[in-house]
């Protein structure tokens, strides 16, 4: 009798656990979602001038250009202490990887061979 007493008070215990742990997890995941959008629209306007800047034998034209698209920021963890920031754009053909820490920008590259 105890037994069933002990496993009906800890099961609603555990259901409101794992309610509140999901809720948390659906309100960081949209504080992220927000801190990343408006990190990509701070970023938008640096990256495109870098971009068109940037001397290449593939000249890069976000202005102009026929097809335009943003891939977005993205990281890459290389080791436990260093992440390499990155926001690509993709305009007509050509791939444009902007750094928005050193304010660089490499077209026509590869995001995981960079410096």
């Amino acid at each position: 009798m105890w037994f069933q007493r002990i496993i009906a008070g800890l099961l609603p215990l555990t259901i409101a656990g794992v309610a509140v742990a999901l809720y948390l997890n659906f309100r960081i995941n949209n504080q992220l979602q927000t801190v990343k959008t408006f990190t990509e629209g701070y970023v938008f306007a640096e990256a495109v001038a870098a971009c068109e800047k940037s001397s290449s034998s593939t000249p890069f034209k976000w202005n102009g250009g026929t097809t335009t698209r943003v891939i977005g920021l993205n990281s890459v963890k290389l080791d436990k202490y260093n992440m390499v920031a990155s926001y690509t754009l993709f305009a007509d053909g050509v791939f444009c990887d902007f750094d928005p820490i050193k304010k660089k920008a490499n077209i026509g590259s590869n995001f995981l061979e960079r410096e």
